[in-house]
């Protein structure tokens, strides 16, 4: 019984972790809650899947196993106890009890004994009348269903156990050490998956996910095992008619709602019916849940800017998303492989800190849906439109993950574009502010960074910075001098090469002096540097208004700052997103779940044995009755007794005595009792 109990605190323990950690998020979720270190430590204990580890599931056998082996050798010990009503006792016995009760009475034994049988009955209790010559025994008990409470609690825990384990992962594991299924680990069809990686449509207990696109059917599901999955057939096709979404004012989702078709192979007949949160559908043994909704497939058409070369190089790329594409650049290690791997259509974003915050993911959306967001508003939330997320593998294999914005967005008063880089290793996303230009493109940008890439147009564009200084000619020979450099080390790697180039060359003591009077000219240089652009590209001038100065400035500001983050950037490549056909698709969890009634039945059962344990009261009462030496009287010797004496027993014991003594005319002594 104390391993069964120390069993049970362990699960109980372990549970908690399961509720307090959320369960079956990815890795990098965890990375960022708890950090590389304890995210590494708490990864070997599995408590990202608490409830099917090996450790919570044998716990879960050995809890069932003890508390069974417990409840067959007890239960049938206290079943013939609360049965049995211990007419064998005898007065000796009755005379150690706490609560007893002895008088004498004129009446005769048979008088006597109707009296006290009939004050019973009327209290409940039940009897069992014994002879012993002229002596009689009347055993009374009240209260023995309260030993079933004890069973009940503790075939309650045993039913629980199996119902969940029932419904766990182990009906799964058990056919893969038993049964030769094998978790498929590859990337393939599922028409191609072997029969091995596939189990029966029998299958008594699973969880799977199945993602539906709009206008297609399904008819399997996957189940996730480890870092494989297998295939589960289903009893029935679903095919996705329309995919809904309801948003708040803020832009968060306020609902999700599938409208499918269902099919029955069996009968060949179809109906609709609709799957919201909170609202499964129930067919043929098995639920079917609107988990989260995904990208079915859409396409997308971006444009690709190359980051390097003096030419304006732009390439349009029509892909769907989950495709992979080969792109190619002029010259050796140009070569990288694009792979589509998100759109979203809605980003709802609180960019007061400067920049996105990590994409959110589906669980948040479906929080909001289910309540438990949708009432935390956030003035700061606003819609900044779509994004495409993409992954670029290079020659080497070096694999990025992007995540850029397909509109611009204004911070602190400028209209600038967001490209997200996540490299491996890391997360999160750092965001590339690039300054959008009149027409809300990256067009200007770009040609920005081919001229600063070409030798010909810097030195251009520090010849013209000079023409406007007034001084000697050794004066401006040097500015330019001071100017070409300038460009030239910031176009080989930002400002970060310029840095470099003063920590080597300036002494300590004048590097901050230096450093103020090369952010000027290289601010002014690359000014200058953006007119010539203008104007070599055929594009207006820009105005001599002050509004249109100032305008200029801050784009030229942020325009070195970006250029400058590109020598960091990590591909050879920007892509933005041009336009998109959307295809919605819904992420459904189907579930046979039969240890769920058990369950409920278990519950029940613990419900009743609390109950029981707590409210009912076993009591239990005996009376000796005997004749007297005087001709016609009664000795009456009486015990009572409760597991648990409490005031309702000594009121109850109170009322047997006055009981009894009403067997004596009022004339006579009163009954002796003691308790």
């Amino acid at each position: 019984m104390r391993f069964a109990i120390s069993l049970l605190v362990y699960v109980c323990l372990a549970s908690l972790v399961g509720t307090v950690v959320p369960q079956g998020r990815t890795p990098n979720a965890y990375i960022d809650q708890f950090g590389p270190f304890w995210f590494e430590v708490l990864n070997k204990f599995s408590i990202w899947h608490i409830y099917n580890n090996w450790w919570f599931l044998l716990t879960m056998a050995f809890l069932v196993a003890s508390t069974t082996l417990c409840l067959a050798r007890n239960a049938p010990k206290m079943l013939k106890e609360a049965n049995s009503f211990r007419e064998q006792i005898r007065t000796s016995s009755l005379r150690s009890f706490h609560h007893r009760i002895e008088l004498e009475t004129p009446r005769d034994v048979s008088k006597a004994s109707g009296s006290v049988q009939a004050w019973l009955k009327k209290q409940g209790y039940g009897l069992r009348v014994r002879n012993e010559g002229e002596a009689v025994l009347i055993a009374a008990k009240k209260g023995s269903g309260n030993r079933l409470g004890y069973i009940f609690a503790h075939a309650a825990i045993v039913i629980i156990c199996v119902g969940g384990l029932l419904d766990s992962e182990l009906p799964v594991r058990l056919q893969i050490w038993l049964f030769g299924k094998t978790p498929i680990v590859e990337n393939m069809l599922i028409a191609d998956v072997p029969e091995q990686g596939r189990l029966s449509l029998r299958n008594p207990s699973y969880r799977a996910n199945v993602l539906v696109p709009e206008g297609s059917a399904r008819d399997t599901a996957v189940v996730n095992v480890d870092d494989g999955a297998l295939v589960q057939p289903l009893p029935f096709s679903l095919k996705l008619k329309k995919f809904i979404v309801d948003y708040y004012s803020t832009g968060m989702p306020s609902r999700f709602a599938s409208e499918v078709e269902v099919t029955d192979p069996d009968t060949g007949k179809t109906f609709d019916a609709t799957i919201e949160v909170n609202e499964p559908l129930h067919f043929k043994g098995v639920t079917v849940y609107q988990s989260s909704f995904d990208d079915g497939g859409s396409e997308v058409e971006l444009v690709g800017h190359s980051l390097t070369g003096e030419k304006i190089v732009e390439l349009e790329l029509k892909a769907r998303v989950g495709q992979s594409s080969d792109i190619k650049f002029a010259g050796p290690g140009k070569e990288v492989k694009a792979d589509i791997t998100k759109l979203r259509p809605i980003n709802v974003e609180d960019l007061t800190a400067g920049e996105p915050a990590t994409p959110k993911a589906l669980s948040e959306h479906v929080a909001s849906v289910t309540g438990s967001a949708a009432g935390k508003k956030n003035a700061n939330l606003r819609n900044v439109g779509p994004s495409i997320e993409y992954r670029l593998t290079d020659a080497s294999g070096q694999t990025t993950l992007f995540h850029n914005y397909m509109l611009p967005v204004e911070l602190d008063g400028m209209s600038v574009f967001l490209a997200g880089v996540q490299e491996p290793g890391q997360s999160g996303f750092r965001y590339l502010r690039i300054p959008a230009d009149d027409h809300g493109s990256v067009k200007e940008f770009m040609l920005l960074r081919a001229a600063l890439a070409d030798p010909a147009m810097r030195k251009q564009a520090a010849a013209n910075l000079v023409q406007s200084y007034r001084g000697t000619t050794g004066e401006q020979k040097a500015l330019q001098t001071s100017a070409e450099r300038a460009l030239d080390t910031f176009a080989t790697g930002g400002l970060g090469a310029i840095s470099e180039f003063l920590e080597r060359n300036v002494p300590k003591a004048e590097q901050q002096r230096a450093a103020d009077i090369i952010a000027r000219l290289l601010s002014s240089s690359v000014a200058e540097l953006y007119r010539l652009t203008r104007v070599r590209a055929g594009l207006a001038a820009i105005g001599d208004s002050p509004e249109e100065q100032t305008k200029a400035e801050n784009w030229s500001r942020l325009a070195v700052a970006a250029l400058s983050d590109l020598a960091f950037y990590p591909a050879p490549v920007l892509f933005t997103l041009k336009s998109f056909d959307h295809v919605q698709a819904s992420v459904f969890q189907v579930s046979r779940t039969p240890g769920k009634l058990i369950v409920y039945i278990g519950c029940l059962l613990l419900v009743l044995g609390v109950f029981t344990m707590f409210y009912v009261r076993d009591r239990r009462i005996w009376v000796w009755l005997r004749p007297t030496e005087h001709a016609g009287g009664t000795s009456v010797l009486a015990a009572m007794t409760s597991q648990k004496r409490t005031l309702d027993f000594n009121r109850e014991f109170e009322q047997l005595q006055l009981a009894l003594g009403r067997l004596n005319p009022p004339t006579s002594t009163p009954p002796t009792a003691v308790h």
